[in-house]
């Protein structure tokens, strides 16, 4: 992307249209529907532009949580990672979440580097130097049982690169209060947390993986600590649940298949004539003399 192009991230235009989106708009929306706490606001007193904001993603509210979050002065330039082939499919999809979030195209698969000759190719590297810090959910992809799943290691590649902390977010509850598949929070204004951590630096001679796995590791136990004190499920509660679902659909499956499959004997016998059970030759063999 041109450097022309990334003018709109740093635009004051730009700006004010999201102040008003995200501050009058998209805030008190959620806040309204979810009950949320946040915890860990004085760590950030220090935290200055360009960074990295990384958290466990398993909702569509997680996004709009972290901005709603995050202090005015933190978010003013904020950009967010958006999944190209899910956000950008459609004009007027790219164009409202582009307003609400300051989104950039992240090409699943393909890493934050993006395929050769796409507009999502080197763009994150590229607003970190144009001092614009960027919001990153590292797993790639929204977990489907709240589980959460692997870090990739570009997000924390990124970091060491560009000299830049991370600042790790665990969001606890989001995906009881509005799960995978449903367009709105669950009614009752469900308890959200928001936790904020304390801005992580990669060490000396730390590896992208070992440095990703690292703040994957701050986040959960961020998020299991906030859970354990207000009687919320744990990540292992979630990995649990998840093991037990998957369980329970692969059981569901093998019975469809028995069923199928005794279906499929009875039609081919019936289609030979031959009786598809001992009774049903019982039957046609008539009473004993």
């Amino acid at each position: 992307m041109a450097v022309s192009e990334r003018g709109r991230y740093r635009s004051k235009s730009h700006r004010a249209a999201r102040f008003v989106a995200q501050q009058l708009l998209l805030k008190p929306t959620i806040w309204a529907l979810v009950d949320v706490t946040v915890h860990g606001k004085e760590r950030l007193r220090h935290l200055e532009d360009p960074y990295i904001v990384v958290a466990n993603h398993s909702s569509h509210l997680d996004s709009p949580l972290i901005i709603g979050a995050l202090p005015r002065r933190l978010t003013k330039r904020l950009a967010t990672g958006a999944a190209a082939d899910y956000w950008y499919g459609n004009f007027w999809k790219s164009a409202s979440t582009g307003l609400f979030f300051n989104t950039f195209p992240v090409e699943r698969g393909r890493g934050l580097r993006g395929g050769r000759g796409s507009k999502a190719r080197g763009l994150a590297g590229h607003l970190l130097n144009d001092g614009v810090p960027l919001l990153i959910f590292p797993e790639g992809t929204r977990s489907r049982t709240g589980a959460m799943g692997s870090f990739k290691p570009g997000t924390a590649a990124l970091c060491i690169s560009r000299n830049v902390p991370c600042l790790p977010i665990a969001l606890v509850g989001a995906s009881l209060a509005m799960p995978t598949g449903h367009s709105m929070p669950v009614k009752g204004r469900p308890k959200v947390h928001v936790v904020f951590g304390e801005p992580m630096w990669a060490a000396p001679g730390e590896t992208a993986h070992e440095f990703s796995d690292r703040i994957a590791a701050k986040i959960r136990e961020m998020h299991d600590d906030v859970a354990g004190r207000h009687e919320m499920p744990l990540m292992s509660d979630y990995e649990q649940a998840a093991i037990a679902a998957k369980a329970a659909e692969a059981e569901a499956a093998e019975a469809d298949a028995a069923v199928a499959e005794s279906a499929a004997a009875a039609a081919d016998q019936a289609v030979a004539g031959e009786p598809a059970t001992p009774e049903q030759a019982d039957e046609e063999k008539g009473p004993q003399q």
